[in-house]
């Protein structure tokens, strides 16, 4: 069994629940990308860049429970090194 926490390499949002994960194309549940950044086998936000991405986490600074500076911080430093943006 598999203990590893999964992070979905789009946007790094930690995936656990079953809702958490996003779906291929066959509706089987994709282990890589959460519901939010990847549904029914393609990208939610196709012509998002690194540099948009970063933008639209430091806009969810509150929701994350974190300043916009600490959400800036985390995403350059962490969003690069996911497979969407490598």
């Amino acid at each position: 069994m598999e203990n590893e926490q999964k992070i979905c390499q789009s946007c790094g949002m930690p995936m656990s629940a079953d809702e958490d994960f996003g779906t291929n194309a066959d509706g089987v549940r994709n282990e890589e990308y959460c519901t939010y950044c990847f549904q029914n086998g393609g990208f939610t936000w196709p012509e998002a860049t690194l540099d948009t991405m970063t933008e639209k986490l430091v806009g969810m600074s509150d929701q994350m429970g974190m300043s916009k500076e600490e959400a800036e911080e985390m995403a350059k430093e962490n969003l690069p090194r996911l497979k969407r943006w490598q």
